[in-house]
């Protein structure tokens, strides 16, 4: 019964990770850091190598199913690819029907991811601090980018899934955003909605590749420059709350060749202000609401990856 309950709470975790992944954003890496997967995530995928690889052949699928930790692997992926499927649509209407709550919401979960990583540093050296403030430089600067004009050929969302995969597997740094700006995001959610099949399987190619390529080169920082990179990875998640601040005013837009607005540019608003800017109704008890319930998950989350570690 307790293996039952471990897997099905990795499951979930996964869904958590897909729905986090399909908002512009938010990261899915930041729900893995916080729920305590993070590093085994990062070892499972590293271990994927020409060792298992040959240890297939010479032992067994057995053998080579146990080095690469396949039943974690297999329970977090399916719970990411069934949230993917399942919500990509739902996600799109709510961020155009109640973007507000939406955004708080994440606001809220990333104001306490920060927290809660902040409680594994307790000594920061002079080190630690250059790499959150060079963490919170990257991710601001992605978020002041310009969205680029997306296409759906075959190589060019090879390519975006290579790049975006590693933004993904990075607390604070949204997959989804980095395709927002290479504007491809709407391809992707599209193809997925749509079920275009060779748009999908050259995205998860894509992705294939980047993650084996990265996940290798981020879990080896973890283990040599532990403190440093975690304060990088803080870093990111300080940067990203502009991205989904809740309250905006667009500056310039950008019609793609479907048809649909990518937002070129935005100001940043207190509730009060966009109130009298865009004339529409901030919403603050409820978004404040909002930002309280993304607190709760994360203190939750935070002590189900706890228990987890115990076990």
């Amino acid at each position: 019964m307790d293996v039952v309950k471990r897997w099905l709470l990795l499951f979930l975790k996964g869904v958590a990770m897909g729905a986090a992944d399909v908002v512009p954003g938010v990261s899915g890496g930041t729900i893995a850091f916080i729920s305590g997967i993070y590093e085994e995530l990062l070892d499972s995928i590293r271990s994927i190598n020409i060792r298992s690889l040959k240890l297939l052949i010479s032992h067994g699928p057995r053998v080579f199913w146990r080095v690469i930790n396949g039943n974690f692997l297999l329970v977090l992926f399916s719970g990411i690819l069934l949230s993917i499927a399942s919500l990509a649509k739902l996600v799109s209407l709510l961020l155009l029907s109640q973007p507000i709550l939406i955004w708080s919401f994440f606001f809220g979960l990333i104001v306490a991811s920060i927290i809660y990583i902040f409680r594994q540093l307790p000594h920061l050296r002079w080190q630690e601090w250059l790499a959150l403030g060079i963490g919170t430089s990257i991710a601001l600067a992605i978020s002041f980018a310009s969205p680029a004009q997306g296409s759906e050929g075959l190589l060019a969302v090879y390519l975006s899934g290579v790049v975006a995969i590693c933004a993904m597997i990075l607390p604070g740094v949204s997959g989804s955003f980095i395709l927002l700006l290479l504007g491809m995001y709407p391809v992707i959610i599209e193809a997925v909605g749509e079920f275009h099949w060779q748009l999908l399987l050259m995205f998860l190619l894509g992705c294939a590749s980047g993650l084996m390529m990265f996940a290798r080169f981020l879990s080896w920082l973890l283990h040599r420059y532990h403190s440093v990179t975690i304060a990088l990875l803080t870093g990111f998640l300080v940067g990203s709350l502009l991205i989904v601040w809740p309250w905006r005013e667009t500056l310039e837009v950008m019609i793609d060749s479907h048809g649909r607005e990518v937002v070129l540019s935005s100001r940043l608003l207190l509730p009060a202000e966009f109130g009298r800017v865009t004339g529409l109704d901030p919403r603050t008890l409820l978004a404040t609401s909002c930002m309280a319930i993304g607190l709760i998950l994360v203190l939750g989350l935070e002590y189900l990856g706890g228990q987890r570690r115990k076990l």
